[in-house]
This record gives C-alpha cells, sequence and structure tokens, in this order.
C-alpha cells in the first residue's frame, strides 16, 4: 500500500478552490478509481493518464488505485485534473518524489502521448494556488504567458510528462528554479526556432484602433461618444443606416484610458476562464471591445450553460465596451436581461451545479433603426404605425430607463461626407480631453472610491454633493411632468457633473444640467 498527494485547483467562475488530489495504491485486483464529484471529463482522465504514464515510459502500478478529489462535496470539471492525477499515482508508486508535491499545484491535460495540453482557467487558477500559499505552480507552456501575470508565486512551465518527472527525480532545487525551467520545457526543436521571438513581436505591436477622424459629420454623435468616454456612461444611439452609429461604437474604447493593473488582471482572468489563451498578455491594457450578433442568445450575451455557467459577452467586456448593433432585432429576452447587470456590474448565475459570479462593469452601446425598414427619411417609411410599436417595443422602457446619453441621429448630408477631413479631431486629442475630465472626477470622488461620475450613487448626487436649486429647476420640472423618472433624474445628475468635468468649470451650472437632460431625452443639444 502506498500514498501521495498533489494540489489541483477547482473553479467556480472566477473563484478557485483548493483541491487535494490523493492516490492511493493498494494490493488488490487491477481497477483504476476517481472519487470526489468528477463530471464526465474527470472521470475519463482514468484512461487519458493511463495511456501517458506508459507512453511515457513508466511502468503503470498493479492493483487497485483510488485517486480522492478532496473535498468531495465540490463539483470538478474539465480536464485540467490530468497532471496532478498523473503526478499523485506515480508518487505513490514510487517514481516520483513525495516529499515536494504536497505544497506544489500542477495544472494541465494529458495526451495519450505524455505531452502536456494547454487548459481554460489557469490565470484564475493560479491566483488560488497564491492565496492558499503554493510552494510552486506546474503549468502547461502554453499557459505560462498568463500563469506568469500573477505576482509573488513561482511558475514552471512543462510540455512532457517524462521530462517533469525527470525534473521532479534529480533536477529540482527549490533555490534554483531555472535548471526545472530549463528541463521541463522540453525540446522545442519540432518547433520552427523564431516562434517565439516572432509570437513576442507581434504581441508588441498594438492593433490599429479605429479613429473618430473617420467618422463624416455627426458632431452630435462625436459629442455623445466623449461624453460617455469621459463619464462612463451608457449610450443608445438611433438613426437610419449609414448614419455612422457603428461607427461611432467602434470608436468609443479608444477615447477610454487605459486599464490599471487590477482591471486588466479582471479582464485576462475572464478570457482565460472563457479560453482565449491569447488575449492573455501582460500588456493588454486596452478596454475590451465585445459586439455579439443580434441572434446571440442569452447564454451567448449574458452567460450560462449546464452544471456551472460560463461567462457571456457582457463579462467579456468587462471594463471595456458592449456594443449590440441592430439592438431592435435582438430578442427582447436577451436585452432585457441586462437590466440587472448594468445596475450592479455583475452577472450572478445559478445553475445544478452551483451559483457563479463574473464581473460585468461594462458601458453599454446600443445601436438601432428607428424602424424596420430602417428607411432614410420620415416620409420614406413604409412601416405601419403597429409595425413602428412592434419594432420599439423591443427596446422596453427599463432598459433604456438605464441608459444616460440617448441621441437621435440624422443622415449624413454630402457637405459632411466630402468636406475637407484635415481639421476634424482625431481620437487622439479627444482621449486627451477625456483623460482630463476623468481625472478631475477620479480626484473629487477619492476619498469615496468612485472612480467615474457613472459610479456615483443618486443618493449622494442629492445629499452631500446636491446643485442648487436654480442649476437644477428644468430637471425638478421634468421629474414632477413625469418626463425623467427617478433614476432618470439621478443619470441626469451624473451626466451634468460629466460635463462640467469636461469644461474644467469644478461644478455643474444649470447650463450643464440642461445639457445632460437634452442628451438624455434625444433632445437637440
Amino acid at each position: 500500500m502506498a500514498f501521495a498527494a498533489t494540489r489541483a485547483v477547482a473553479l467556480l467562475g472566477l473563484a478557485g478552490h483548493e483541491v487535494i488530489v490523493e492516490g492511493h495504491v493498494a494490493t488488490g485486483l487491477p481497477a483504476f478509481l476517481i472519487t470526489g464529484l468528477p463530471d464526465a471529463a474527470v472521470a475519463q482522465a482514468r484512461d487519458r493518464v493511463r495511456a501517458a504514464v506508459q507512453s511515457s515510459g513508466f511502468a503503470w502500478p498493479p492493483g487497485r488505485i483510488t485517486v480522492g478529489l478532496g473535498p468531495a462535496w465540490l463539483p470538478k470539471q474539465g480536464s485540467s485534473y490530468d497532471l496532478s492525477v498523473a503526478i499523485a499515482i506515480l508518487a505513490a508508486h514510487g517514481e516520483a518524489p513525495r516529499t515536494e508535491l504536497p505544497s506544489w499545484f500542477f495544472l494541465g491535460e494529458l495526451g495519450l502521448d505524455g505531452r502536456i495540453r494547454g487548459v481554460r482557467g489557469v490565470l484564475p487558477a493560479v491566483m488560488a494556488a497564491r492565496r492558499s500559499g503554493a510552494a510552486a505552480v506546474v503549468v502547461p507552456a502554453e499557459n505560462l504567458g498568463e500563469a506568469q501575470l500573477v505576482p509573488g508565486i513561482t511558475v514552471h512551465a512543462a510540455r512532457d510528462l517524462r521530462l517533469l518527472v525527470t525534473a521532479l527525480r534529480g533536477r529540482f532545487d527549490p533555490d534554483r528554479p531555472e535548471p526545472f525551467d530549463e528541463l521541463a520545457l522540453g525540446d522545442a526543436s519540432d518547433e520552427p526556432a523564431d516562434k517565439d521571438k516572432a509570437s513576442t513581436a507581434d504581441a508588441a505591436v498594438p492593433p490599429i484602433q479605429p479613429d473618430l477622424a473617420d467618422v463624416a459629420g455627426q458632431e452630435l454623435g462625436r459629442f455623445g461618444v466623449e461624453v460617455a468616454a469621459a463619464g462612463g456612461h451608457h449610450v443608445a444611439f438611433f438613426g437610419p443606416p449609414g448614419a455612422g452609429k457603428t461607427m461611432l461604437a467602434e470608436r468609443l474604447p479608444g477615447l477610454l484610458p487605459p486599464l490599471s493593473q487590477e482591471a486588466a488582471l479582471e479582464v485576462a482572468a475572464v478570457a482565460s476562464v472563457v479560453g482565449h489563451v491569447k488575449e492573455v498578455t501582460a500588456c493588454n491594457t486596452r478596454p475590451p471591445y465585445q459586439a455579439p450578433h443580434h441572434t446571440s442568445s442569452v447564454a451567448a450575451v449574458v452567460g450560462g450553460g449546464s452544471s456551472i455557467a460560463r461567462p457571456g459577452a457582457v463579462s467579456l467586456a468587462h471594463c471595456g465596451v458592449l456594443f449590440l448593433d441592430e439592438a431592435g432585432e435582438f430578442r427582447r429576452g436577451v436585452l432585457d436581461a441586462l437590466r440587472q447587470p448594468l445596475e450592479r456590474g455583475e452577472v450572478t448565475l445559478a445553475r445544478s451545479g452551483g451559483i457563479v459570479s463574473y464581473p460585468a462593469r461594462i458601458q453599454l452601446v446600443l445601436a438601432s433603426n428607428p424602424c424596420g425598414c430602417g428607411a432614410k427619411r420620415q416620409v420614406g417609411c413604409e412601416c405601419g404605425p403597429a409595425a413602428i410599436r412592434r419594432f420599439r417595443s423591443r427596446l422596453s422602457g427599463p432598459l433604456l430607463d438605464r441608459i444616460d446619453i440617448q441621441l437621435e441621429l440624422s443622415p449624413v448630408t454630402p457637405s459632411s461626407l466630402l468636406a475637407d477631413r484635415e481639421w476634424v479631431e482625431t481620437s487622439e486629442v479627444v482621449a486627451n480631453r477625456v483623460a482630463v475630465a476623468r481625472t478631475a472626477a477620479k480626484e473629487r470622488w477619492k476619498s469615496f472610491s468612485w472612480d467615474t461620475n457613472s459610479a456615483v450613487p443618486g443618493s449622494a448626487l442629492r445629499g452631500k454633493w446636491r446643485l442648487p436649486r436654480a442649476a437644477t429647476v428644468a430637471a425638478d420640472h421634468a421629474l414632477d411632468m413625469g418626463e425623467l423618472s427617478a433614476r432618470g433624474y439621478d443619470r441626469v445628475l451624473r451626466l451634468s457633473w460629466t460635463l462640467a468635468d469636461l469644461r474644467g468649470t469644478g461644478s455643474p451650472c444649470m447650463g450643464d444640467v440642461n445639457e445632460a437632460m437634452a442628451l438624455r431625452l434625444r433632445s437637440a443639444v
């Protein structure tokens, strides 16, 4: 009878939980059991691990093999337990040392030939291992880049089970991990010599961002995205096809400031759970941008799936922009499912395997035609009143009430389309103004940990930071007349603070509040 233990990580959403992988080899009839609430992928590790161990030149232990994944009540999903199971069995059989293993974490899927393949969720798993006090973490070489984003923990990359066990046997030195890295990475002679250099060079060259100067005319739309970027506000564009709604939305991320290190790590963690390994890089501080197709389901946009839900586009756009083009074509259930994330900044999904939460602090941008036929002029509309009502009813009142800026865009005039573009402001110029306005807001709210005006609670704007009655008289009247809801009134106040920050006045005046109302109520600014 022999026993050994290693560590792995079970992910529930972005929350990682330490899993103790125990390998037990006993005399008896040959058998291989995995206990601890495994799903189908974990249960199938029996065949993958046996083939990988034998292909790597190690003897498979005779007798009864039992692998326990504890705690037993925690659901285990995916193939990331393969490597930890294999090391625990080999250690119990005497093929690998046992002394250091209890404090080591192993993540990775095993191929039948013994190669170690990349898995999803390595970044949050390494973060969980660090919280658990891990001495080191071994990850697939494919996931090394994202694992190294986590500071304060030793990370080793492994390509092959045989080389990894050899390193654990004799080349491992806790004071000098470099030889371990060199050996565990294995022989890369089967890959192009300049592959890593090429990939590094490609990562160093950022993709070209769309420029706001490309938008013809639409001064109102340009002003709307500038205000949205400066205050972190949601925005909706309504107008005929070709008015520039999509172009304006695509240029909003280029106006936003770079992500902080903490925010970039959160964004990378979500991408890691989904499996977007190439997008998880240390230099990726650009706000993400997601634009799902209008045929997308609730699970694709908000998140979902069986057993344990996976993140959707709203979480992949965390700290960035979620753009819903042709919003009137989305199913109403999909649009209404966004109401809770817009208020709370996170998505909570309950499934049979557990309840998970994903971050979803986004800027929502909606774009919609005025009706189904998309006539460029109202006089050319072929839709009847009933058809127009049905089309517009897909954007429910409760959803639109959460949109700070709502603008009606007119068709682009020939003079605007053919005008000289030399004097049009570029994204760089507008982004500089946005950065100044965001700095002013952050400095004002720093004692309350609010980064943008859109994050300030309405109670604060109507309490300690209440504006003079003379400045809000028009908004107060609109609230009395029912033109603004209580939520809409608070959003007008937030917009007015953003307008004041863009102008550098420090505090909103009557003109700022009135202009904020015009942006909110689709009036001419």
